[in-house]
């Protein structure tokens, strides 16, 4: 599914904004990146159908220079099947994941996230793939830039347990997955993973 063009062209316009904001020292640069900022909402609200001073609310939380967020996920093994979490929001199941934190490493967030979301203990192997959110998943809108990190994780302990964001734990086969959150993780890297675990000597895949 595409993604459509209102929404790339306002968060690339949106990030310019933020950029100029930050850096600008002339008074006249930095009224012309507020105007800026200001159409990048205006098209957004427009697209997406909220009203323009919500979305010019939201812009304006983030300074700095714009990044793109960070989203790590972790595929784990268990006789030939991974561990895969079913995420309350959406009833559907995805690798066990979510947004990095703060003063952890990508490794120690995956781990984190396993445990939080499986009940399971694990340890990061392998860095096995780098996604670009808006070329590999795209199934929601999103109006933050997302790389999505893919690690192949080693079970050390514990056992099944939902959380707060999760309702079932389970594993699964390589041609048996159950319904997906697509934006999560999609078939074809939940695959990809299958085949690192299967040959440890693949290089990292990256958009």
């Amino acid at each position: 599914m595409d993604e459509p063009k209102w929404l790339t062209i306002g968060r690339e316009l949106r990030a310019i904004a933020q950029i100029g904001l930050n850096f600008s020292k002339d008074r006249f640069d930095l009224q012309r990146y507020a105007r800026v900022r200001e159409l990048a909402a205006a098209l957004t609200a427009q697209g997406s159908g909220e009203r323009p001073e919500v979305v010019l609310g939201l812009f304006g939380q983030d300074t700095g220079y714009s990044t793109p967020k960070v989203d790590v996920r972790g595929a784990a093994f268990v006789d030939g099947r991974v561990l895969m979490v079913r995420e309350i929001s959406d009833g559907k199941w995805t690798l066990p994941g979510g947004w990095a934190d703060v003063n952890q490493t990508p490794g120690e967030c995956v781990v984190r996230e396993i445990a939080e979301e499986s009940g399971f203990q694990a340890r990061a192997v392998k860095l096995a793939a780098v996604h670009d959110y808006q070329r590999s998943n795209r199934p929601s809108r999103w109006l933050d830039s997302i790389y999505k990190l893919f690690f192949i994780c080693e079970i050390t302990g514990g056992s099944a347990r939902a959380s707060d964001e999760t309702s079932e734990v389970a594993f699964f086969s390589r041609h048996e997955l159950p319904p997906l959150s697509q934006g999560r993780a999609t078939a074809a890297q939940i695959d990809r993973m299958f085949q690192h675990r299967e040959h440890p000597g693949l290089p990292a895949d990256f958009d």
